[in-house]
């Protein structure tokens, strides 16, 4: 659930990075502040380092957390820099539209995970997503997903890095260089250390701060305006050719929104395939959720994440919309910044300024940090998980000592930091970063999501039907991406309008991967013969037992969470329709 490349976040070419130019300056009291924040999460992993002796403690936290730790570390693991940065950006360009990749684009797809897809990863006692996919199609659709997601989550991480690095020049006018190295050595030694339980724990405080540094900018911002009504008043005024204010209203149509996009492809393209693939087959938060003590708290964790997810807006959508109510100037797209002039991407540095004096501002930047080392620790973790149990384990070396595996975690952790610190500068030279992270999540994540679920629901999908609908729906994204970026023109093919934008390209080109995905496996599957019935306990709806909880009180129950949730969440969409 990422902007599109038209944010123009982390799309700034290395030239620009190279500029002396910074938004603020730190005082003695906010370093101290950073350099104490860097302690306490080095020192957490020292700490852990003692409760992480077995392949279970490693990678999987000992199975041991509870429903709200897991809950919280499921949602901080999403909340890092593409997130912090990106989305205040969006909000200034497109308004309160941007709220859509939080609420429709995250919540019915949360829910999902925790009361229907749970207890098969759960009762399954899978390390991974890949490794599901094993028991329910084969060892060739666990190779598959297991390269292709480790190659995403390298990938992702070093987005996350170069991000910080690049977020940390902007603002601050740091070196690149020692921005990319502190961090990662910092995110390496931790997750070394303490494997999933340190990354859990430092999440779980990642998170809490990320909520401390950033609610001061929405609470002045709001006492400044005069209010919500207040803002909206100012936006109304300041930009009155366009409805920043309003998340379903301008919809109906391509050309009514400062998206370019039609409901459909918000509601479809986005809540449900991007957003179901994401937050039910992205192996990066649903490791979190495995962490769970038990089936009821791994039930639990999504829907507690989903109560959470519902209020990020106020700390990173809001800024945006607060930033259209009372900056004196305008902002501008990336290519067009430059003779003073500020970018959308400077929208939350340029609001720290505004309300930050030092102490504060200090808080507000580790909050930044924070964000970033939460997301690369996400994917490094997922990573060393990923590689050692479905990549080495399953291909190199099938019986080795619980002991081994441990330590070949510990050193993949090492591996994978310094393969996304290449990555962070690859991505440098890439003009257009956003493009590179949704064709990333459109090529592995929506196909995963068509392949995982009818193995969840269908008994007669076959493992030949899993391996190539799996390849069909990656190749047939990989291939429409391809095709847009030789023919521009192609995007009203895919996207169903001329009109269309890159954010709606993006969408539909999901929805049309996951479709290839789920129409060559029901076709594979008539043509092939299925696995006998006796082999699918536990992995398929019918033909596996889910406790009961019968005798387990009406407020300990994760459908009536469940239920509690869904009515917020038509309640929040209707009160800013």
């Amino acid at each position: 659930m990422r902007p599109d490349d038209d944010l123009r976040f982390d799309t700034i070419p290395f030239a620009v990075v190279n500029t002396s130019h910074r938004l603020l300056t730190l005082s003695p009291v906010d370093l101290v502040i950073i350099a104490v924040y860097f302690s306490v999460v080095l020192g957490i992993g020292l700490y852990l380092k003692r409760f992480t002796k077995t392949g279970e403690d490693f990678f999987l936290a000992g199975r041991d957390m509870s429903a709200w730790i897991a809950g919280l570390s499921f949602v901080a693991a999403n909340l890092g820099s593409l997130e912090l940065m990106g989305w205040a950006a969006a909000a200034y360009q497109y308004g309160i539209l941007a709220t859509h990749w939080y609420w429709i684009g995250a919540i019915p797809a949360m829910l999902f995970l925790g009361v229907v897809m749970m207890p098969f990863y759960y009762i399954s006692k899978t390390h991974s997503v890949p490794d599901y996919l094993a028991l329910r199609f084969g060892e060739s659709s666990r190779t598959l997903s297991a390269i292709s997601f480790g190659l995403m989550t390298v990938l992702m991480s070093g987005i996350n890095m170069y991000s910080m690095a690049l977020v940390m020049r902007i603002i601050l006018g740091w070196d690149i260089n020692f921005s990319i190295w502190v961090s990662s050595i910092t995110v390496a030694a931790y997750v070394f250390l303490g494997g999933l339980l340190s990354a859990i724990f430092n999440e779980v405080l990642q998170f809490f701060l990320i909520w401390l540094g950033a609610i001061v900018i929405s609470i002045l911002g709001l006492i400044e305006a005069g209010g919500w009504s207040g803002m909206v008043a100012r936006i109304h005024h300041n930009f009155p050719e366009q409805d920043y204010t309003h998340l379903w209203r301008g919809l109906g149509s391509f050309s009514d929104n400062p998206m370019g996009i039609h409901w459909t492809g918000i509601v479809l393209g986005l809540g449900f395939v991007i957003s179901f693939g994401y937050w039910t087959t992205d192996f990066l938060v649903v490791q979190r959720v495995l962490s769970a003590r038990d089936l009821r708290s791994a039930r639990m964790a999504p829907v507690i994440g989903a109560m959470f997810k519902m209020a990020v807006p106020f700390i990173v959508i809001l800024p945006g919309l607060l930033a259209l109510a009372v900056l004196p100037e305008r902002l501008v797209g990336e290519s067009q910044a430059g003779s003073g002039a500020h970018s959308y991407n400077e929208v939350l540095p340029l609001m720290l300024a505004r309300y930050c004096g030092p102490g504060l501002l200090g808080l507000g930047i580790t909050a930044l940090i924070a964000g970033f080392m939460s997301g690369m620790a996400g994917n490094v973790s997922a990573f060393a998980t990923v590689w050692t149990y479905d990549i080495y384990r399953a291909l190199i070396r099938k019986n080795a000592p619980d002991a081994h595996y441990v330590s070949m975690g510990r050193w993949c952790t090492v591996l994978g930091v310094l393969v996304s610190i290449g990555t962070a500068y690859l991505v440098m030279q890439f003009l257009s970063i956003m493009d590179y992270v949704q064709a990333l999540f459109s090529f592995f994540i929506a196909p995963l999501f068509g392949t995982v679920i009818l193995g969840m629901l269908w008994k007669r999908a076959t493992p030949a039907a899993g391996f190539w609908g799996l390849l069909a729906g990656t190749g047939a994204s990989i291939a429409m991406f391809a095709w847009v970026q030789l023919d521009p023109s192609a995007i009203r093919y895919i996207a169903f309008s001329p009109h269309a934008q890159q954010m709606a390209e993006n969408m539909y080109r999901a929805l049309w991967s996951w479709t290839v995905c789920v129409a060559v496996t029901v076709a594979v599957s008539y043509a092939t013969k299925p696995k006998p019935i006796s082999e699918l306990a536990g992995l398929v709806y019918g033909v596996t037992e889910i406790p009961s909880e019968v005798g387990v009180s009406l407020l300990h129950r994760p459908l009536f969470w469940t239920v509690v949730v869904i009515v917020i969440f038509f309640a929040l969409n209707l009160i800013f329709w």
